[in-house]
């Protein structure tokens, strides 16, 4: 072999690893920032994953993507956030209203898609729903306002019902909303509600101590990603102490709570997934309209009924999306 034809060869070997991870660092980077853990929020990851599919997008074969999350502590989303803005990533995806918040302080030109249970107009992450306008779009399930049904199916489970119970988070950026909208629903059902605050799983032991005390016929858990990682110890915990609970997460049925209700959780993050595909393709943030999420679940543990000595109502249950036996 001549000498000129060697060096090209063994030129040529090393460089296509080059090759292969100038190419590897080349790919568009989606930054996704969580309020939850990754392990608790899987559903919904997959539901994301399985968005960017359908645009086209299957992660480190076009896309690769960098993930901060808070593990329930919303303090450490602004941090978080400036770590992807440094990283200058092409698009950050933002999990939760508390992130969605995090994300815009931290920038207003890299495209922002959120997803989160209030309406965005309201909390002013966009200037309307059809034309959002700046850097941020993304879907809702608008959890919040369907918030006082959770009481209205409660009290129709437990019809006998005086004195019920609303756990809050009182970190969430939702929690003043949630605290009012509910309020307002009692009264209309002619209901004592009682407010129990919880931010760590410390405050649980407090908190079903309280419920015991006070002899609340009923809890109702409000949507939020700390209550949705801990769902099924509040599940355990609610059967346990023998008190009839509504959450806005499906999985809080499924682990043994008594009821859930709220909006499709999965479909407002496919949708998310759809329109960071749709971003990273070069349409605009400012161009694509918020989509909101209008499927409603509603989920009846009847096993749970049973053994709180509940006799769900036929009419409840003829309205339930699924029954759990």
């Amino acid at each position: 072999m001549k000498r000129r034809e060697f060096i090209t060869l063994v030129g040529g070997a090393v460089a296509w690893p080059l090759t292969a991870r100038a190419q590897q660092s080349a790919l568009p980077v989606i930054g996704l920032l969580g309020s939850a853990t990754a392990s608790e929020w899987t559903p919904y990851v997959g539901a994301f994953h399985q968005g960017l599919r359908d645009a086209g997008y299957v992660e480190d074969r076009n896309v690769a993507i960098e993930a901060r999350w808070a593990n329930g502590q919303y303090d450490r989303l602004p941090a978080m956030a400036a770590e992807l803005v440094q990283r200058q990533v092409t698009v950050i995806v933002a999990f939760s209203t508390p992130a969605a918040h995090a994300a815009k302080a931290a920038t207003a030109t890299i495209p922002i898609v959120f997803t989160t249970n209030r309406d965005p107009v309201q909390i002013g992450l966009v200037a309307s729903l059809n034309r959002p306008g700046g850097n941020m779009t993304g879907s809702t399930d608008l959890d919040v306002e369907v918030g006082p049904k959770l009481l209205e199916l409660l009290h129709e489970a437990v019809p006998t019902a005086k004195i019920m119970a609303l756990l809050v988070n009182p970190t969430n950026f939702n929690a003043e909303t949630q605290l009012r909208s509910l309020q307002v629903a009692a009264r209309t059902l002619g209901l004592q509600l009682h407010v129990l605050n919880a931010s760590t799983e410390r405050d649980f032991d407090t908190v079903f101590a309280t419920l015991r005390q006070m002899r609340a016929d009923g809890l109702v858990v409000v949507s939020d990603v700390f209550f949705n990682t801990q769902r099924r110890q509040l599940a355990t915990l609610t059967i346990r102490h023998a008190v009839p609970a509504i959450s806005q997460n499906r999985e809080f049925a499924a682990a043994g709570g008594l009821m859930s209700y709220s909006g499709s959780i999965r479909d407002s993050y496919h949708q998310a997934g759809i329109y960071t595909g749709r971003i990273l393709k070069g349409e605009k943030p400012a161009d694509l309209p918020v989509v909101q999420s209008t499927k409603l679940e509603l989920i009846i543990n009847l096993k749970t009924a049973k053994a709180l000595g509940l006799t769900v109502p036929p009419t409840l249950l003829t309205s339930a999306d699924e029954v759990m036996e």
